[in-house]
């Protein structure tokens, strides 16, 4: 059980407790803008309150919050959330190289 002491959160044995957010196994639940965020800052350690309080809404979860309202990501996840966004990076660069590649004109004429 986690517990606000001198402002602080600690555990039972008066440790300091970790809040973290396990976003892999939420990841199907995410908006695509919550995980479009999410990828667009990987490096994040720390989730804002604003975003923890929609992945909370969003996931009908309940997560414990730092003083703060944030959570703190695991290393898991912010690995799953770095290898979503140089996934999701190939395929716009994939994407683009193909459109360029491959232009159709309309035969209409004017």
């Amino acid at each position: 059980m986690t517990c606000l002491r001198s402002g602080h959160l600690t555990n039972d044995a008066g440790e300091a407790a970790v809040i973290t957010m396990h976003i892999k196994e939420q990841w199907s639940r995410l908006d695509a803008a919550t995980q479009q965020w999410l990828m667009d800052n990987p490096g994040s350690q720390v989730l804002p309150r604003t975003v923890t309080a929609t992945i909370n809404k969003e996931t009908g979860e309940n997560a414990d919050v730092d003083l703060h309202g944030g959570t703190l990501l695991t290393e898991e996840d912010r690995e799953f959330i770095q290898a979503k966004a140089r996934a999701a990076k190939s395929a716009r660069e994939a994407s683009r190289t193909w459109s360029s590649a491959h232009r159709f004109f309309d035969a209409v004429g004017h």
